[in-house]
């Protein structure tokens, strides 16, 4: 069962939100939740080893390697990637129970599990890019969470994922939070109106 948004008004959307390490992507989807009690973020499984402060079941779903492929084997995933050598998914009946709720559903996903969801259903597509490759690596470095090794990798693969945000519907470029987050709440309400 995958999520069909074949213009069932009672049914939520599904967005995807895409968005280079660092880009303040996480910020923008609190902001969207904690204002609109319809929009849920998904929670990604995934393998890496929390961070300081991270919250199981609020930051990401953490299992081992032998769970998450299990889970691909049951086909428990809507889209699974493997990024900096972790991997990451997406739970379909999270997903689709959400949007049978009405809720709006918002996966905060990468570009290469965009691109998985895109084949498969009908979403709409965000891409949120910093102002400039530069003030990425300075936010990257300011945030102290990683390596210098790691920030090198996020930042080549940053060059990447800004190469295909021309296959987004919406593109946001996040230099003031404030209007990046009014881009994407207007974003919201344009397609609950368009469906409607």
């Amino acid at each position: 069962m995958s999520p069909n948004l074949s213009g069932n008004v009672s049914k939520g959307l599904l967005f995807i939100l895409s968005a280079p390490a660092g880009t303040g992507k996480t910020t923008l989807v609190q902001l969207l939740t904690r204002d609109s009690p319809n929009v849920v973020a998904s929670v990604s499984y995934t393998t890496r080893k929390p961070r300081p402060g991270e919250i199981e079941g609020i930051h990401y779903n953490f299992i081992d390697k032998d769970e998450f492929n299990h889970r691909i084997q049951a086909g428990d995933f809507l889209e699974h990637v493997e990024l900096y050598d972790n991997f990451y998914g997406t739970s379909k009946a999270w997903v689709e129970s959400k949007l049978c709720q009405g809720k709006h559903v918002i996966l905060v996903i990468d570009t290469q599990g965009a691109e998985l969801v895109k084949q498969k259903t009908q979403v709409i597509s965000i891409f949120v890019a910093p102002p400039s490759l530069d003030e990425l690596e300075k936010r990257l470095r300011l945030r102290r969470t990683e390596s210098d090794e790691m920030i090198e990798k996020r930042l080549k693969w940053s060059k990447r994922e800004i190469e295909v945000q021309k296959k987004y519907n919406y593109l946001i470029i996040n230099d003031d939070l404030s209007s990046a987050y009014q881009a994407l709440r207007s974003i919201l309400i344009a397609e609950e109106h368009r469906v409607r």
